[in-house]
């Protein structure tokens, strides 16, 4: 049977999909649900921070390397997102976002109130490469003051 659906129609399709797995992939983050997060990528997903201080991982490819990296999130961080704005992109597998959070470090009890904008490619529906602007300051500052206690957060024990 031939595939009667209209271009517009597979391009909807296809940007609902890229926008529903972005957030799943902000609420398994803030549920702390790091094995279901880890799925919201292809097998070679990649995870990019252009951002990242010295020493501290600029690229993640591969599930298992995303979940060794995710692993702790939850056990140094409570958060929510908040003014989640997502925009109009050309190409309708790819999500273009600004966000913020508002948290707390929980070793510290110091805030986490970090602004974020996502680059977001995705494949059928999963992520195929994460590139995540954001102030590695802000994060220091709440786990501590270094980037010893920022790589120690996110990593494996």
């Amino acid at each position: 049977m031939a595939d009667t659906t209209s271009a517009p129609q597979r391009d909807d399709a296809v940007r609902a999909a890229a926008r529903q797995v972005f957030r799943d992939h902000l609420d398994l983050l803030t549920a702390g649900r790091v094995e279901e997060w880890v799925e919201l990528f292809t097998e070679d997903g990649v995870l990019e921070f252009p951002y990242a201080p010295k020493g501290y991982t600029t690229r993640l490819v591969g599930r298992q390397e995303l979940l060794a990296y995710i692993s702790n999130f939850p056990k140094a961080f409570r958060l929510r997102m908040t003014d989640v704005r997502i925009h109009e992109t050309v190409d309708p597998s790819l999500v273009i976002a600004e966000l913020k959070s508002e948290g707390v470090a929980l070793e510290t009890g110091r805030p986490y109130d970090q602004t974020y904008i996502s680059v977001v490619e995705t494949v059928d529906g999963r992520i195929s490469r994460y590139v995540d602007y954001w102030n590695p300051l802000i994060a220091m500052e709440a786990l501590g003051g270094s980037t010893d206690d920022m790589i120690t957060a996110f990593g494996t024990d």
